[in-house]
């Protein structure tokens, strides 16, 4: 948000107040100052009046021209293509020193002496107020011959830049800057002045407004007659003091007037909603999109959103439609997040909030049309107005000095309440109730009234006091959920991974195209960051493909990427989870495997998981999402639990995202294992192994031949595993698979017949259930 000095001084009295301490107060008051310009013109710039203008006798785009200045007449040659008779205009005086180092001296120009030089703003270091020089006018104030301009308020001024957050939208304007500042100065607010009364065409006898329901906005229309208006020099420098951008002076004028006074305001050309002859008629009504919009005879504007090219007021004169409105940010946003339309750059204002009080805004802008120009502006204005219901917050003296951590005086919050514009019911003891302006969309409980008392307090007039700790130690799940989550990945670095953190936050179309279920609908985000972050995430995966992606594209060979953070269900509710991919070569370039690593596998992979997660097994798995290959997929069980999913991505994936052969792992960190380890007594006797080949059908899966083991092991079997499969045409529809089984007592070292006693029970069981036999 831009402003200057001067111009806030329209709207509260900076008499007396420095620069510094202006720049000091709003940085006390939460108004981040980030810029800061002095506008100065030099001296010896004076004002001039063009009495004569020639065309230069030697030189087609040059002009010789007498500029009076007061003291004297100076000839001056000038190859401004806007220079002529009859107008005021800026003077560099021999002597003068522009900005740039430029000294004015007495030349002559093609054989014509020029005893000086008329100025555009750029050389006399201002914006650009458009081609040639500068035409002054009585907008800066009386024009005196030869008086320098810098004595001038509009040429001796301070533009200050404020950074303002998302919430503020009640700053996004000079008045709206310049009502905090009355709480931080406790200096009265000036309001605008009202018209002069006279006698006026009412707008009635022109216009109606029709509509058939209730809706939450608040639209106020005037009319004026454009007459011989041009836009005055003032607005025209303030506007490229902000860089306002404008085609005609009509938008000049309601540009202006947003800006100064946050109302947003339109102007249409009468003959949208009817014909000289006729009575204009403003339909409001819901448009296509479920949308508040105007309507002629078409749709010309929706309400805080947007007004369509050929409804603008795009003539030099004619009757012109002044629309005020304010809709609530809230709905406007909602609304947008709902269905998104285009829109122009009011919007920017109307969804963080802009100026309620509409009836000020619009006749700020009809007493700037009528003060500079011949333009008639038309009686009363044709409203339609909501009920608004202001948020009462009750809060004690008490409340107050526990947040705030000192006592404030009575007297001093209530005045600081009522210079923020809120009003306080009749105290009821030390409790005050406090209602909150429509302005002030961003307060909304106790925390917020507290914040207002303090920024304006100052939080270096809050005295500091030691922290001192009362409470018991709260360590809890909260704090063993963190340290759980930083040992994993702790473990991840340490097995070879690199932390990716991504926002919470993917492109829903994306997720949606891979078969995974975003937020409901109902649910969704209302004013997303962008629109490739429209959705709460369901997966890390996405993330984490995006950015492995982003890698390969910038020539990394070997890619393994790990996250740890929240996902959301539809329901919006979540649950943390740890995510890694490996894609490429599965170790760096080195000597030796020659420079050239071997790319990434199943078995390496789940290894490198292992590494990190601990023990688990792997079980077939159908995946619900088109990320994985539908043969290379499984559950992840931990302590029999189903804890994640592990899978090589799908070859189409991998081409779309130009990835090579990748894998893809996602687990729930709370089924992971933590907590203290137990240690287990071990058998101190020698373990035997002993190797079982079986010939056993080709479909069938490892996990049914574990299951019948494991119901027909003895206790002397510790563990098993499968060490090779080997298939042949000679084995038709079988294979052979080869298991090797660990044997151990605790209480001796087992002999020949028991670990022969244990394999037959081992093979009976499985020729019984599975019909297998002996390779």
């Amino acid at each position: 948000m831009i402003v200057t000095k001067n111009w806030l001084n329209e709207w509260i009295d900076l008499g007396g107040i420095s620069t510094e301490h202006l720049l000091k107060t709003f940085n006390a008051i939460g108004l981040e100052v980030d810029r800061h310009e002095t506008i100065r013109v030099p001296d010896g710039v004076v004002i001039g009046y063009v009495e004569q203008c020639e065309r230069h006798p030697d030189a087609d785009k040059l002009s010789v021209c007498q500029v009076n200045i007061g003291s004297g007449v100076r000839q001056i040659v000038c190859g401004a293509s806007n220079v002529r008779a009859g107008i005021h205009i800026a003077l560099a005086t021999v002597g003068s020193e522009l900005p740039g180092g430029l000294k004015i001296k007495a030349a002559k120009l093609r054989g014509v002496p020029s005893d000086g030089m008329i100025c555009s703003s750029k050389e006399i270091g201002l914006p650009s107020t458009g081609e040639g020089i500068m035409i002054l006018d009585g907008s800066i104030g009386e024009l005196v011959l030869g008086k320098n301009l810098n004595e001038y308020p509009l040429f001796n001024d301070d533009l200050i830049e404020i950074e303002l957050t998302a919430n503020r939208g009640d700053c996004l304007s000079i008045r709206g800057i310049a009502r905090d500042l009355r709480a931080a100065l406790n200096r009265p607010l000036r309001e605008c002045a009202k018209n002069e009364s006279q006698e006026r065409l009412g707008i009635g006898r022109i216009l109606q407004l029709h509509h058939n329901e209730t809706f939450d906005a608040d639209l106020l229309f005037g009319a004026v007659e454009v007459k011989e208006f041009d836009v005055p020099f003032m607005i025209v420098l303030r506007l490229a003091l902000i860089e306002g951008e404008y085609s005609t002076p009509v938008e000049a004028v309601l540009l202006y007037s947003t800006h100064s006074t946050g109302v947003i305001l339109r102007a249409y050309p009468f003959e949208k909603f009817g014909d000289h002859d006729t009575k204009g008629i403003i339909t409001l009504d819901t448009d296509e999109n479920g949308y508040t919009a105007l309507y002629g005879k078409d749709k010309v504007s929706v309400i805080g959103v947007s007004q369509e090219k050929e409804a603008r007021f795009s003539a030099k004169e004619g009757l012109a439609i002044i629309e005020a409105s304010y809709i609530a940010p809230d709905i406007i946003s909602k609304k947008m997040g709902e269905k998104k339309v285009p829109s122009c750059a009011h919007y920017y204002r109307t969804s963080r909030g802009s100026e309620p009080k509409i009836d000020m805004g619009i006749a700020y802008a009809m007493r700037l049309f009528e003060k500079f120009s011949s333009s008639q502006v038309y009686g009363g204005n044709i409203e339609l107005l909501s009920s608004y219901e202001p948020r009462i917050v009750s809060m004690s003296e008490e409340e107050i000095a526990s947040f705030i951590g000192m006592r404030v005086d009575k007297t001093t919050i209530t005045q600081i309440f009522k210079n923020l514009g809120m009003e306080i019911g009749k105290p009821k003891g030390s409790t005050f109730a406090i209602s909150i302006p429509q302005f002030r969309h961003d307060i909304v409980n106790k925390q917020d009234i507290v914040e207002e008392i303090v920024r304006i307090v100052g939080i270096d007039n809050i005295p500091s006091k030691p922290l001192y700790f009362a409470e018991a130690n709260r360590a809890g799940d909260d704090l063993n959920e963190y340290r759980k989550t930083r040992m994993y990945r702790h473990r991840a670095a340490q097995s070879g991974f690199y932390e990716s953190v991504h926002f919470v936050f993917n492109e829903r179309t994306q997720l949606e195209k891979y078969g995974f279920v975003c937020t409901d609908e109902s649910k969704e985000l209302l004013n997303p960051i962008t629109a490739n972050f429209d959705t709460l995430r369901p997966t890390l995966l996405m993330g984490l493909l995006n950015s492995a992606s982003a890698n390969v594209k910038v020539n990394q060979k070997k890619i393994a990427l790990f996250e740890a953070g929240m996902v959301f269900d539809a329901d919006r509710k979540e649950s943390k989870r740890l995510g890694f991919i490996v894609s490429g070569a599965v170790q760096g370039e080195k000597v030796a495997n020659a420079g050239k690593p071997a790319s990434i596998d199943f078995a390496s992979f789940v290894q490198m998981i292992s590494d990190v997660a601990g023990s688990f097994e792997l079980v077939s798995h159908v995946p619900s999402h088109s990320l994985a290959h539908p043969y290379v997929c499984a559950k992840v069980m931990i302590a029999g639990v189903e804890a994640g999913e592990l899978f090589r991505v799908h070859p189409s994936v991998e081409e779309a995202f130009d990835l090579p052969q990748t894998f893809m792992c996602e687990l729930k960190t709370d089924l992971l294992p933590y907590g203290l380890i137990q240690a287990q007594p071990y058998s101190k006797y020698q373990a035997s192994y002993r190797d079982l080949s079986i010939v056993v059908s080709k479909e069938t899966a490892y996990e049914t031949i574990k299951n019948v083991i494991e119901k027909h092991v003895s206790p002397q079997v510790r563990r098993f595993y499968p060490v090779d499969r080997y298939v042949s045409e000679a084995l038709g529809d079988q294979m052979s698979l080869t298991l090797r089984f660990v044997l151990q007592s605790e209480e001796k070292t087992l002999e020949e017949e028991d670990i022969t006693a244990a394999m037959e029970w081992v093979l009976d069981g499985l020729k019984n259930e599975l019909g297998v036999s002996l390779r």
